[in-house]
């Protein structure tokens, strides 16, 4: 494994790696990862902070690894370097698994690793990411996307979330549970089982026609809610509804109620013993399937392992 270190880092996310992947964990009795700190020079690099930070391996050893982190850019409006990008692009044809936090994301999508790929980035990255490379399908409301072999995560403390993540696909989730609990990490977004809340269940801020109307929908999740009824509330027409909301939220009205629908249902699950099919009819779902379908496709896992993994 690798992480990239570079002149201009802000080291908490370098950090986050360091901490989960760089130090001995014998106690857990899994094999652990050999952590490689790599950079473009052997100089000293400058970190935010007034610091400075020697990384002991180059970029061949970075194009070498089975697991490639990079923490973020220096620039994210400006290029990413030749070499880098050929490290990147060396790495991953050998298949290595590409893993970006925060504005990393702009050197997976220099190096093309992300066209035709979801990912996300720091929410105030997004736009441009999207602008600069427009190949990739940028979403900003997440805290990271898994796509197998090139995982992406949100700024900062998002990138906890992915790396801890990691742990739990290479080692199941004792071990992610462990490592978590030894960061403090708060349980509900361990290993990202609950990476949508926060970003699906926002405050409604703005008495404009799209707020009323999501306003509105949390107040009647459990009755059934349709384009037509929504569009009414916000008194607009249902395609002038539609294009607002989208630009609004990135997404359609009837995804961003499904969103809040699952969500809704994670205290139930939690801190209840009602039947699933119960919480999946509470909260809106028509029925049973339907509810395990929306739930697994959000949160990738069941409703019952969930409670298992989280219920009190």
């Amino acid at each position: 494994m690798a992480v990239l270190a570079f002149d201009g880092m802000a080291p908490f996310e370098l950090g986050c790696v360091v901490e989960i992947f760089g130090l001995p964990r014998p106690e857990l009795g899994v094999p652990w990862y050999d952590l490689k700190v790599c950079a473009e020079t052997s100089e000293p690099m400058r970190a935010v902070g007034g610091f400075t930070v020697r990384a002991a391996h180059g970029l061949d050893v970075l194009a070498s690894a089975d697991t490639v982190i990079v923490p973020g850019v220096p620039d994210v409006r400006g290029r990413v370097s030749d070499e880098l990008v050929l490290a990147l692009r060396l790495a991953y044809e050998r298949g290595a698994r590409m893993v970006s936090i925060c504005s990393g994301a702009f050197a997976l999508a220099a190096a093309g690793l992300l066209d035709g790929r979801e990912a996300t980035t720091h929410w105030k990255y997004a736009e441009l990411l999207q602008r600069r490379f427009p190949e990739v399908r940028v979403n900003p409301s997440v805290l990271y996307v898994d796509g197998g072999d090139v995982l992406t995560s949100a700024g900062s403390a998002a990138g906890l979330d992915l790396l801890v993540h990691l742990v739990r696909r290479d080692h199941g989730p004792g071990v992610a549970n462990v490592v978590a609990r030894r960061l403090v990490v708060a349980p509900h977004r361990e290993g990202g089982q609950a990476q949508f809340i926060e970003a699906a269940v926002r405050p409604v801020e703005d008495d404009d026609a799209v707020s009323r109307a999501m306003e509105w929908a949390l107040g009647h999740l459990a009755e059934p809610i349709t384009v037509a009824d929504l569009a009414r509330v916000a008194h607009l027409a249902e395609r002038t509804f539609v294009r607002h909301f989208r630009r609004r939220t990135g997404t359609s009205p009837l995804r961003w109620v499904i969103s809040q629908r699952v969500a809704a249902s994670l205290p139930m699950l939690e801190g209840t013993a009602a039947p699933v099919e119960e919480i999946g009819a509470a909260v809106g779902f028509d029925s049973p399937v339907t509810f395990r379908h929306h739930f697994t496709r959000a949160m990738r896992t069941s409703p019952s392992a969930y409670r298992r993994a989280f219920g009190a």
